[in-house]
């Protein structure tokens, strides 16, 4: 509770960078979007960038603009803004600022059944999306159910097994690479992160779940915003907390499975989005869940930008590049909230 009257004491000054936030990031957005259909081995002016999404003649620019930039700018955009708001969740519902889809393990439970599916039975990879989504929620409920303690569940527990799970996954994911050997190449640049080669079939393959879970997302607000009071304050009023986390988890394993399916192991876009946009515009998720999916979007576009131009000959895998931004961050949060980690 006093946790929302010091909202309420701040909410006119918040009110502004609000609005500000949701008008400037689809503004930025669109802008680094644009830049990114511009700019690469061969470079196209504004005017030819329109023509190569509006006209149908075969011209460079429609088969470069088109075929191969549009829809991986559009499926980063749906990345970024999956993994977002499955960090901004998971730091809601579990109150730590730590919390994020590959710290807790989801995200390498989707990677362990990503890779099974690719490497021991390539002839299913449709299904890649159902079958991460099925990895990250077994290892959510694995990480829920051994964190439950007194009837209830311990953020800092939840983070502890995360991180066991974590390396259990991992060296699943080792051994099948070993097992299947002859067909790790094709693994490695996933492994990576990042959105090489992803084109409209990746796009198509992901969009109808991403419709699902974006509607989830909206009703989840209200859930999170009741379990922000507390858990004895919620039980107080009459919610369900341990319903309510059990669907917040789920969804944000469903929002991780998602991006794993088509991008790989991109971390760090779930701690580092919801927590400097908490700093800024508060912790209502009526707000920082909308901004946080902007936000993503516009992160993982401008990275995998950055990615694939500054290092031109070499296309450098974007989850590397988020990694050197999201591991120093991550140390720095460690550093600033010490022990008290634990209790938030």
């Amino acid at each position: 509770m006093t946790m929302i009257v010091e909202e309420e004491k701040y909410a006119h000054p918040l009110a502004k960078k609000r609005r500000m936030a949701l008008i400037m990031l689809p503004i930025l957005l669109v802008i680094v979007s644009v830049g990114s259909l511009m700019i690469g081995q061969v470079s196209f002016s504004v005017s030819e960038v329109f023509n190569g999404i509006f006209s149908s003649e075969d011209t460079m620019a429609r088969r470069i603009v088109w075929e191969i930039r549009m829809p991986r700018i559009l499926t980063g955009i749906i990345i970024g803004v999956c993994l977002a708001i499955a960090g901004s969740i998971l730091q809601g519902v579990m109150q730590n600022p730590l919390a994020d889809p590959g710290v807790i393990g989801i995200t390498s439970g989707a990677g362990i059944m990503a890779v099974a599916v690719m490497v021991v039975f390539p002839g299913y990879i449709i299904y890649l999306p159902i079958a991460a989504f099925l990895g990250a929620f077994v290892a959510a409920m694995i990480v829920y159910s051994l964190s439950v303690k007194k009837g209830g569940t311990s953020p800092m527990r939840i983070i502890l097994v995360g991180v066991a799970i974590n390396a259990l996954c991992g060296a699943g994911t080792n051994a099948l690479m070993i097992l299947y050997s002859d067909r790790v190449q094709s693994v490695l640049p996933w492994l990576s992160g990042g959105l090489t080669g992803v084109g409209w079939v990746q796009f198509k393959m992901i969009i109808y779940y991403v419709l699902v879970a974006l509607v989830l997302s909206i009703y989840a607000i209200k859930h999170i915003r009741i379990m922000r009071l507390g858990d004895e304050m919620a039980s107080l009023l009459g919610h369900n907390v341990e319903r309510s986390r059990f669907f917040l988890i789920a969804l944000s394993t469903l929002l991780a499975g998602i991006a794993v399916s088509v991008a790989g192991l991109i971390g760090f876009v779930g701690l580092v989005v919801p927590h400097i946009l908490r700093l800024i515009i508060g912790g209502d998720h009526k707000y920082l869940l909308p901004t946080s999916a902007l936000a993503g979007g516009l992160l993982v576009v401008f990275a995998d930008t950055i990615a694939r131009t500054v290092f031109d000959p070499i296309e450098f895998p974007v989850g590397i590049l988020l990694a050197f931004i999201g591991g120093p961050y991550f140390l720095y949060l460690i550093h600033r909230k010490g022990n008290s980690i634990a209790t938030n």
